[in-house]
Order: C-alpha cells, then structure tokens, then sequence
C-alpha cells in the first residue's frame, strides 16, 4: 500500500466517526421533537459508521500501516423539519460515496488489489445506505410531512 492510499484510509476512519457524530446528532433532533422511532433509526445508523471506522482501522492494522488521528468537526444542527434532516443524511451519504470511489481509484492506479477487494464492501454498502435513507425521505416527501403519517413511521422505525 502506498502512502497516499494510507492517507485516504486513514481520512475515510475521519469521515466514518464525522458520520457518527452527524447520526447521533439528527437522533437528538428526533428525541426532542418527541419522533423516537426516527430517533432510534438515526442511532443505529451512527453505530454502523462507528464499526466501518473500525473495520478500516483493522484492516490498516492488517496491513501494518500507520494510522492517524484527526478532529473530529462538529456537525451542523440547524434542522427545521425531518424532510430537512433526511436531506442532509442523504447529501451526505453522496459525499462518503465519492470518497470512498476517490479511495478505490487510487488503489486501482496503485495495482493494491488487496485493498481494491476491501473496498469493494464499503462501495455495496453506500449504494445502501443512500437507497435507505432516499426511501425513507420520499416517503415523508409523498406525504408533505402530514403529521399523522409521520407519526405513524416513527412507530414502525421504532419496532426495528
């Protein structure tokens, strides 16, 4: 592996703990607007991206690399409505994909087929997590937030 393909690793084990960080936030927004179900949906999202920043860290162990820490941002927090929060997740569900296309790209150009292979989970997982929360979004979207059908998805993001 070459040092800039450990670089990119280790600002992708940034971005995932930021992508915790930005989850357990909209969770709080949800908790105090009284929407627990949608807040319990966000703080499962934040634990994945704590577990990809570990299986990233792991698998740069692996490979005997470096890794590096740095600050973690604080995220913005200035949501008016769950339309509103959704559009950020899936905003910023785009920008995690396109580093982690930037990450396979530059393994690609480095012929560090181990790390290619590795990668290619994290590029299934985004087309995941996007169509996850652009389904959840369309649906509050098809229904101009009526407050009857958002509590209603709250109750059944609740049961999962």
């Amino acid at each position: 592996m070459d040092n800039r393909t450990n670089d990119l690793l280790n600002r992708q084990i940034n971005i995932e703990f930021y992508s915790a960080y930005l989850y357990l936030a909209m969770s709080t927004y949800f908790s105090e607007i009284n929407m627990d179900g949608f807040a319990k949906f966000m703080k499962k999202q934040a634990k994945e991206e704590l577990e990809h920043a570990q299986k990233i860290y792991d698998y740069l162990l692996l490979r005997d690399k470096k890794i590096t820490y740095q600050r973690i941002e604080a995220p913005d927090t200035d949501w008016i409505s769950a339309l509103d929060v959704l559009d950020d997740a899936i905003e910023h569900e785009k920008t995690v994909s396109a580093k982690i296309n930037e990450l396979y790209r530059v393994a690609k150009e480095t012929d560090d087929y181990a790390t290619m292979n590795f990668l290619d989970w994290f590029v299934e997982e985004q087309l995941e997590e996007e169509e996850k929360f652009r389904i959840l979004r369309e649906k509050i979207k098809a229904f101009d937030e009526c407050s009857c059908t958002l509590e209603a998805m709250d109750r059944e993001l609740n049961k999962e």
